[in-house]
């Protein structure tokens, strides 16, 4: 390990300050651009040690755990808190851009949908029992240490209020020392917490767990996994009106504004479609609000995720027909014969993006597609697809629900003219 002093010229993809240097670039955790730091040094990798000039855009973080002097380490959960909102805007739709750029795609990005604090109803939380009791919290970058929280600015409130009832709970399902993860969503009849990388509980354990959320308030269901331990009452989530009881551990967008930002976008986009294909449609995010007006024919891989769309779709009045197709489309993907009924085409992927389904989307003819997806680089390879497939960009948009992170959603709008 060395010591030097070094100039951040610009960010890295992650958020780290980049400094040049003539054996290659030096990656700064929580350095800005423009500024002069003083590092400890090993390979490619520093450790801020202290600012001898400050940027302009360096502002305090909002949180106690935040950076390299928080409170019980630096918490990975965020990564800007110390930039301020317009420069922080601009890297993220700089993201975007240069993305785009890297596939030979220039079109203009919105102006980013931004986050503000106190949205985050999902966040995945890490927990290991100690000889003191038990840490709850999230992983410092780059390493298995937790660092306990005791606030989360990000969070929803309801999270925030209730962190003392997840360490309980954390604590009755802690077989030995071996760190696990809680997935927390809040949801409007109370909290949904999902374990994993607990192997197997005793029955003794089983039943300490089971009391300790009957013993609480505000605990909607606790699972391990996809299996349900406890479910004192129904977890539901509204999609756009429709009331939808997620599957235990099943995928819900981060923000309730973010989701509502891109459904607005995907919803404007089909106009009068009559018969539209929800891709990847998980529980039904868009499925269940484009059903308002138009037949919609939902296709994924995950059986509960599915199960869960279905039954809302079927329980709730006034909707169009729902067909629900369980799909691996990765794997066999929606034809371009099969798309030949549809209007329009919705599709949200995981971060590996949708190749193979653009391939067969580039030779159709459907005329409107909204591409979703939470990975700039993969859409741009995706993009690239339709456009040679004959589709144009009217938008691109970039969206932010995972505040302080270099993490952002888009959302692109395509047609296709009649050949």
């Amino acid at each position: 390990m060395s010591t030097e002093t070094v100039k951040i010229q610009r960010f890295g993809q992650h958020g780290d300050g980049i400094a040049v240097q003539d054996n290659g670039p030096v990656y700064i955790p929580f350095a800005l651009p423009g500024e002069e730091v003083a590092i400890a040094r090993v390979g490619n990798q520093g450790t801020l040690m202290s600012i001898a000039h400050a940027s302009p855009d360096r502002r305090e973080p909002a949180c106690r755990h935040f950076g390299p002097d928080g409170e019980g380490g630096a918490c990975g959960g965020c990564s800007l808190q110390h930039l301020k909102d317009a420069p922080y805007h601009a890297f993220k739709r700089q993201l975007v851009i240069d993305a785009l750029k890297s596939k030979g795609i220039t079109t203009d990005v919105s102006e980013i949908v931004i986050a503000r604090p106190g949205e985050r109803r999902r966040l995945v939380m890490a927990a290991r029992k100690t000889e003191k009791g038990i840490l709850l919290g999230f992983n410092q970058a780059q390493s298995h240490h937790i660092v306990s929280i005791v606030e989360c600015p990000i969070a929803v409130p309801g999270i925030v209020a209730q962190l003392p009832a997840i360490r309980a709970i954390a604590a009755a399902l802690a077989v030995n020392a071996e760190p696990f993860k809680i997935a927390v969503l809040e949801t409007q009849s109370g909290l949904d917490l999902s374990v994993d990388g607990i192997a197997k509980l005793t029955d003794a354990q089983r039943r300490k767990a089971v009391e300790t959320v009957l013993a609480l308030r505000g605990i909607a269901r606790l699972s391990l996994g996809t299996e349900i331990l406890v479910e004192p009452v129904k977890p539901q989530v509204d999609f756009g009106g429709v009331t939808v009881a997620p599957m235990a551990g099943g995928f819900v967008q981060a923000t309730k504004p973010a989701e509502d930002a891109m459904a607005d976008l995907v919803m404007a986009h089909g106009g009068k479609s009559k018969k539209v294909a929800d891709l990847f449609s998980g529980a039904g995010t868009f499925a269940l609000r484009l059903a308002k007006r138009a037949m919609v024919h939902a296709v994924e891989s995950e059986a509960g995720a599915l199960a869960a769309l279905d039954f809302a779709a079927r329980n709730t009045q006034g909707l169009k027909p729902v067909k629900a197709e369980r799909r691996d489309l990765f794997r066999r993907p929606i034809t371009a014969s099969e798309l030949k009924i549809f209007d329009a085409v919705v599709f949200d992927p995981p971060r590996a993006g949708a190749e193979a389904q653009c391939r067969e989307l580039a030779r159709s003819k459907v005329k409107t597609v909204a591409a979703v997806s939470c990975n700039p680089l993969t859409l741009a390879r995706d993009l690239s697809i339709l456009i040679e497939g004959g589709y144009r960009i009217k938008s691109v948009t970039p969206i932010d629900q995972f505040l302080w992170s270099p993490h952002v959603e888009v959302v692109a709008l395509l047609e296709k003219n009649a050949s």
